[in-house]
């Protein structure tokens, strides 16, 4: 089955949407380098954000500002869909995020214009929104963003911490958004990273 296959409506619109609909399926393709909590494999790009949106609906009231839960939910859907084009980037890749924000503007140039204009400059602002981390509902979308992979760390000892060599310093400011705006949860965080430590899954 492939895209070739598909049959017009005849409503321009219509079809922009359905097209840009099954392209994104594209991300069930995007492998991460997080594992699954029970290790059977890496997870992909659909998966992490499907999980991130969920956890908005949870942690709302650990916030140190009121925050959009809808807008929140919305920037968890849509912040990954760029990897279509651009790939994933490991957070902890130096390397591979020095270039990282041309390939993303470019990737979303290229998806974004695939829907009908009002709606892919909606999306597009959305990710542009998630990905400044200024507005208390891109910082709260961020701490999920954040959140779940290290949550997936604590829980498969510490996998990509171990497969990188990943030193704790790095993994502090990669979560210095959750200690800022959700300082509550951070205690957990800074827990969890003492843990790491004494187990060796992280670099002291």
């Amino acid at each position: 089955m492939a895209i070739e296959n598909f049959l017009e409506s005849k409503n321009i619109r219509l079809d922009q949407q359905l097209r840009f609909t099954a392209e994104i399926d594209k991300m069930t393709s995007i492998l991460r380098r997080t594992m699954l909590i029970d290790g059977s494999r890496r997870e992909n790009d659909a998966e992490h954000s499907w999980h991130i949106a969920v956890m908005a609906l949870i942690f709302a009231e650990y916030t140190v500002e009121p925050v959009d839960i809808a807008r929140a939910v919305k920037m968890c859907v849509v912040h990954d869909l760029i990897e279509i084009y651009a790939g994933d980037t490991f957070a902890y890749d130096v390397a591979g995020n020095q270039d990282k924000a041309e390939r993303e503007a470019a990737s979303a140039d290229k998806l974004f214009a695939q829907l009908p204009k009002e709606q892919g400059t909606e999306i597009r602002l959305l990710w542009e929104e998630f990905d400044a981390m200024q507005t208390p509902d891109a910082k709260y979308a961020a701490c999920m963003d954040r959140l779940q992979p290290f949550l997936h760390n604590t829980l498969t000892e510490g996998h990509t911490w171990v497969e990188s060599g990943t030193c704790r310093s790095s993994v502090e400011k990669r979560m210095a958004i959750i200690k800022n705006f959700m300082p509550e949860v951070y205690k957990w965080v800074e827990k969890n990273i003492d843990n790491a430590i004494e187990k060796g899954w992280l670099k002291a």
